[in-house]
């Protein structure tokens, strides 16, 4: 089951995919892409979330491929908003 989302940002598409990327190296992940696109991964309590993302104007769109079954697409969602606002 995949999760699709936008996060609206302001300022430069860099800054966003900065933080995105500190959030999920920190938690020992991988974060690759340029300014208009890539993938990423990252084990959380254990269990693999992979997903790639895409910048379209102000919009962050991120597609979840794979994540844990007991992990809610809206509990992904608002993590990842908290960590880039």
């Amino acid at each position: 089951m995949s999760c699709n989302f936008n996060i609206p940002f302001a300022g430069s598409a860099t800054i966003i995919l900065q933080k995105a990327k500190t959030a999920v190296e920190s938690q020992g992940g991988n974060f690759t892409g340029d300014e208009s696109a890539g993938n990423f991964n990252v084990s959380i309590f254990g269990n693999l979330i992979v997903g790639s993302y895409s910048v379209a104007g102000q919009q962050l769109n991120l597609l979840i491929s794979e994540k844990p079954f007991m992990i809610p697409c809206s509990t992904i969602e608002s993590f990842l908003k908290k960590q880039l606002s």
